[in-house]
């Protein structure tokens, strides 16, 4: 076997892992917001059932992150509640202050990783949405991947997603 060929393959292998280990970051950023907005729908919506919130909480996240959800039930509630997708979204800077930066930087590495990965290319669209929002806080730089996860690290501590790892004692 050629040794070019299989650096290059592990290479490869690497690089996908380093994506998914990316992505999974952009999750718990994403399942924070997703747990957030559900609690602050059901504050806002006492007239509407928990299952109201958390279909509206994932209508709301999936638009953020440009993302569609095929089922039926799901693709039709997001059609029929656009307008209440719309402004809960308009007001995450004003309601969700806080997770701004998160938000920011998890909608940036969403990008880089679909573009890694050859995906195509909306997620430019998802970003200038996101930046009309007043979600996306143009003049924070992009954070590089270990920034990224640290901040993921901290963030997911902070709301019990993230459990911190002790060191294993060797015998």
């Amino acid at each position: 076997m050629n040794s070019d060929f299989s650096h290059e393959a592990g290479s490869q292998k690497m690089d996908r892992k380093f994506v998914q280990a990316l992505r999974e970051g952009v999750d718990v950023v994403r399942m924070i917001f997703f747990v957030r907005m559900r609690d602050h729908l059901l504050a806002s919506y006492p007239e509407k059932d928990r299952k109201f919130s958390q279909m509206l909480a994932g209508a709301i996240l999936n638009e953020l992150f440009g993302t569609k959800n095929p089922e039926k039930i799901f693709s039709a509630f997001a059609e029929n509640n656009a307008g209440l997708i719309q402004r809960e979204l308009k007001a995450v800077p004003e309601n969700f202050e806080d997770l701004l930066i998160p938000l920011t930087d998890a909608l940036r590495m969403h990008f880089l990783c679909n573009h890694y990965e050859g995906l195509p290319d909306y997620s430019l669209g998802v970003l200038a949405r996101a930046r009309d929002y007043g979600i996306l806080l143009e003049d924070r730089s992009v954070p590089l991947p270990k920034g990224f996860m640290e901040l993921v690290y901290r963030v997911g501590k902070a709301y019990g997603l993230v459990v911190p790892q002790t060191a294993s004692k060797t015998t």
